[in-house]
């Protein structure tokens, strides 16, 4: 099982990035997927997540009304789409693919991508 996340970048304040997390050697349509980060110093935190079922998303309150967590099966792949970055939104972010939504939104996954680095910088 391999996610790989990739998307990251400088960007300004203001500016969009759109993260994408690939799935190899399973199929992501039988997981939910979170997307995660951790800012330097912190503890990593929950920033999205997106059931396997009716694709009901859930987002954190710092993101909410900026990203927009989506996913598409048939590429075998999810996004996280930022917008209106804040400086506060540099992170590593990573995505993570679990049976459970619960354990999701738990901050837990079985199966992690290796993390993309976002600065959001001027």
């Amino acid at each position: 099982v391999q996610l790989q996340a990739c998307g990251g970048g400088l960007v300004q304040p203001g500016g969009s990035l759109r993260l994408s997390c690939a799935a190899s050697e399973f199929t992501l349509d039988y997981y939910d997927i979170g997307w995660f980060r951790q800012a330097p110093g912190k503890e990593r935190e929950g920033v999205s997540c997106i059931s396997r079922g009716d694709g009901s998303t859930y987002y954190a309150d710092s993101v909410k009304g900026r990203f927009t967590i989506s996913r598409d099966n048939a590429k075998n792949t999810a996004y996280l789409q930022m917008n209106s970055l804040k400086p506060e939104d540099t992170a590593v972010y990573y995505c993570a693919a679990d049976p459970f939504l619960s354990r999701l939104r738990d901050g837990r996954s079985d199966y992690w991508g290796q993390g993309t680095e976002v600065t959001v910088s001027s």
